[in-house]
Formats: structure tokens, C-alpha cells, sequence
């Protein structure tokens, strides 16, 4: 495992670093499409199902977090200086936590699934039944979801992006083939609809967690077989928690804010629903590819910062703003100009096709800057400042329930698309901001706290 990153011309060892970690988030947006594209053969009770089912699955990547932001600061920062025991005691108690979580997780969705699944009052009995049956499934097998986002971070951070693109691409090839055979069958194998895409994903995330062990056990740098059989050190998982609460934090609400609006959506029935889930994952091109290159931001300005390389922490976050800038330009004019070829390959029905057309170029105006906030996220982590991010992520998020409510009596469906539009825009006018006037002070603290701890 590379944790080079200290070393080389900035703008090309962050870009290699981020390439394949955004070429894994597309692998991860890829999985989403794909199921909806097939889910979405059967029909849009079928989509809203799987959609409603979703947002509980969504928000366990908010109790993933808690784990895998903390293993990505703190190994790149051990590492950069040079502290490799530190860096394999992190990894280890990032994957124990992990395991935890997931499994209090999967036991609480398995408890309460028809009563969460109620919660939308969604009004149709097909879609809730579809609905609980798929929660069930992933909640069963709730671990396999927690681990690969872990063991990827853990690589991220040593500046290994290579590897985990290659374990996600195996698990989406896995998904590719598995979808159509379990939702529709073939020969005498009769499809089992939205169960069968339960089952689908689920065996493809059990692959990449195959995978991504036979590789631990294989090879290291600082990691030696089995790491994660280590001892449990409170310590180091207080620091981990630390650097993970705030942004976990954030996630979370996230999350209850999505479902509330998705509550609100409700009240145009389900083709409203399933275009809010469809919409949402195409329009993840660009919020997937920022999340990808903040955590090589991350790791960059983590190693960078535990070598005391300050200078090269501030090219880095210069030169990553730049580019996702031009991303950001690049996703405003395909979701405006491309919005009806884009959303009918997955949805046609003519009402939902409406609708989503809408939904794709009012997003689009807020491209730009959801890819600068969640980039500039990146840095902040990266110096182990997750309190600022999450401060604004979370008051950003809840201003889009009075936008929306503000704004439907006049624009109906699309005032909560536009409360989203415009709340994306104000949290990363205000991230850039908040960085750039607080970016000498942070760099200073590493100077003075992070590098002498990091050192011990």
C-alpha cells in the first residue's frame, strides 16, 4: 500500500490519488442506476419501493461514517508522520467499530421495518410490502454493507486508491450480472422482483468483502495480515469517534431532512416518489465524483499535514477546487440541456418523465457549488477539522424544510427541488468562505498540536 503523498509535483499526485476514488464513488453510483434501471422495468411502485427502502439504507452510511472519516484522518496522518504502528492500530479499531455499528444497525431495521417503512404513509400496500421485504434483506446482511466503505477508507488514507477501485469494479460486474437474473429469472428460475435486487446487492457487497480480506492477508505496507484481530484500544477509538461524530452527525440529518421532504413528496403519490429516487442518483454524477475527490483531499492535506508539508497542504486544496469546479460546469449543462434523454432511459412513463425533467434542471444550477462545499469538506477533514463542515452541512440541510414549505403553494412539486437548489448553493458559498478566511489558523494548529501527537 502507497502513502506517497508527501512527495512529487501536487496537482499530479492528488489527481492520480483521486482518479480511482472517483472512479469508485461512480462504481457506487453505478450499482444505484443499475438497480434502478432494472427496478425500474417493473413499473414505479417498484422504484418507490425500493426508494423508500433506500432512505434507511442511506442512512446507515451516517453510523458508517462514525468509523471510516476517522480511519482515513488518522492513518493518513500517522503515516505521513511516519508512525506506521499507530496507523495499523487505527485500521484495526475502525473495522471493530464497524462491525459493531452494522450489526446493532441491521438489528434495529430487522425490529422496526414495518413501522419505518409506515412512517412515509405512502398509501399503497403493494409498495409497502415491496418495501419492507427489501429493508429486511439488507438489514439482514447489514455488515457487508459497513465493512467495504471501512476497508477502502483505510486504503484511501494510506494513499492506495487503486486497489479498492479494482474490489468495487469486481463487486459492480457482480451486480451487472446478478440484477436481471434475480428480478426477472431466466429459464426455470423464476425472477423475484424487488427481493431479487436485495439479493443481488447484498451478494455482490459479500464479494468485495471477500475480496478485500484475501487482499489484507496477501499484502501490506503498514498493515499486517489479519490487522483487524488486534487488540481494542479505547484510546483510539475515542480519537476515531472524535474526528467521525461531527460529520456522522451531519449525515444523519441529512438523511431525516430527505425523508421528511420525501414524506411531504408523498402527497403526489408514488410516480413523484420514484422520481425523486431517480433523479437523485442521476444527478449523483457530480455529488458522487466531488465525495470522491474530497476524500483524496483528505488524504492529501492529512499526510501532507502530519509531514508538515503546509505549503503543500494549501496547492492541494487550491488545485482540487479548480478542477471540481470545471466538473461542476460540466454537470449544470448535461442535467439542463440532456435532462429528457438522460432521465427517460430510466423512467418513460409520461408523467414521471415530466417530472423528472423538471427535477434534473432545477438541480442543475446547484452543481457548481455542492461540488466546491463537499470538496472543501475534504480539506477541512483533512487537517481534522470536522466540526466546521458539519456546522454548515446540517444548517444548510434543515433550511430546505421552510424552503419548501415557502415555496409549494406557488411551485407546487418543484418548490422542494428549488429549496434544494438553494440550499446547496448557500452551504457552499458559505464552505469556500468559512476555508478560505480560517485556512492560516488550521494550518498553524498542525504546526502546534497535530504533528507532536501524531509523533508520540
Amino acid at each position: 500500500m502507497q502513502h506517497g503523498l508527501t512527495k512529487g509535483r501536487v496537482s499530479t499526485t492528488l489527481l492520480k490519488l483521486a482518479l480511482p476514488i472517483m472512479a469508485t464513488s461512480f462504481l457506487q453510483m453505478a450499482y444505484n442506476l443499475i438497480d434502478m434501471f432494472w427496478i425500474g422495468h417493473l413499473g414505479s411502485s417498484s422504484v418507490a419501493a425500493v426508494g423508500t427502502a433506500g432512505f434507511f439504507i442511506w442512512f446507515s452510511f451516517a453510523i458508517i461514517i462514525l468509523s471510516k472519516i476517522g480511519a482515513e484522518v488518522l492513518v493518513a496522518q500517522y503515516l505521513g508522520a511516519g508512525n506506521h504502528e499507530k496507523a495499523e492500530q487505527v485500521a484495526g479499531n475502525a473495522v471493530k467499530i464497524a462491525v459493531i455499528n452494522g450489526a446493532i444497525f441491521g438489528v434495529l431495521l430487522i425490529i422496526f421495518r414495518s413501522s419505518l417503512v409506515r412512517f412515509f404513509q405512502l398509501g399503497d400496500l403493494q409498495v409497502e410490502t415491496n418495501a419492507i421485504v427489501y429493508l429486511k434483506v439488507m438489514a439482514v446482511c447489514m455488515p457487508f454493507t459497513f465493512l467495504p466503505p471501512i476497508f477502502t477508507g483505510i486504503m484511501n488514507g494510506s494513499g492506495n486508491s487503486r486497489t479498492p477501485f479494482l474490489i468495487n469494479t469486481l463487486g459492480l460486474v457482480a451486480n451487472m450480472i446478478l440484477d436481471p437474473l434475480m428480478i426477472f429469472g431466466v429459464g426455470n428460475f423464476a425472477g423475484m422482483g424487488v427481493l431479487g435486487a436485495a439479493i443481488a446487492t447484498v451478494t455482490a457487497q459479500a464479494l468485495v468483502v471477500i475480496c478485500f480480506l484475501i487482499v489484507f492477508a496477501r499484502r501490506g505496507s503498514f498493515l499486517s495480515p489479519f490487522f483487524y484481530f488486534g487488540r481494542f484500544d479505547r484510546k483510539i477509538a475515542e480519537d476515531i469517534l472524535r474526528l467521525g461524530f461531527p460529520v456522522s452527525v451531519q449525515s444523519g440529518v441529512f438523511t431525516l431532512i430527505a425523508m421528511i421532504l420525501a414524506r411531504v413528496i408523498a402527497q403526489w403519490g408514488p410516480t413523484a416518489i420514484a422520481v425523486q429516487k431517480v433523479g437523485s442518483q442521476i444527478e449523483s454524477i457530480s455529488w458522487m465524483t466531488a465525495s470522491g475527490f474530497q476524500v483524496a483531499v483528505s488524504a492529501f492535506t492529512g499526510q501532507n499535514a502530519g509531514a508538515m508539508e503546509i505549503g503543500r497542504v494549501k496547492e492541494g486544496v487550491r488545485s482540487a477546487l479548480s478542477m471540481m469546479f470545471g466538473l461542476g460546469i460540466l454537470a449544470t449543462v448535461l442535467l439542463f440541456f440532456f435532462a429528457e434523454p438522460i432521465f427517460s432511459v430510466f423512467l418513460s412513463e409520461s408523467e414521471a418523465l415530466s417530472l423528472g425533467i423538471d427535477y434534473l434542471k432545477i438541480l442543475a444550477f446547484s452543481q457548481v457549488f455542492m461540488s466546491l462545499e463537499i470538496t472543501t469538506a475534504g480539506a477541512f477533514n483533512g487537517l481534522g477539522k470536522t466540526m466546521p463542515p458539519a456546522i454548515i452541512g446540517i444548517g444548510g440541510n434543515a433550511l430546505r424544510i421552510p424552503l419548501a414549505l415557502l415555496l409549494i403553494p406557488s411551485l407546487g412539486l418543484n418548490g422542494i427541488w428549488w429549496a434544494i437548489c438553494i440550499s446547496s448553493i448557500m452551504k457552499g458559498l458559505i464552505m469556500v468562505g468559512w476555508y478560505g478566511k480560517n485556512e492560516s489558523t488550521m494550518t498553524q494548529s498542525i504546526l502546534e498540536r497535530f504533528s507532536p501527537k501524531i509523533a508520540e
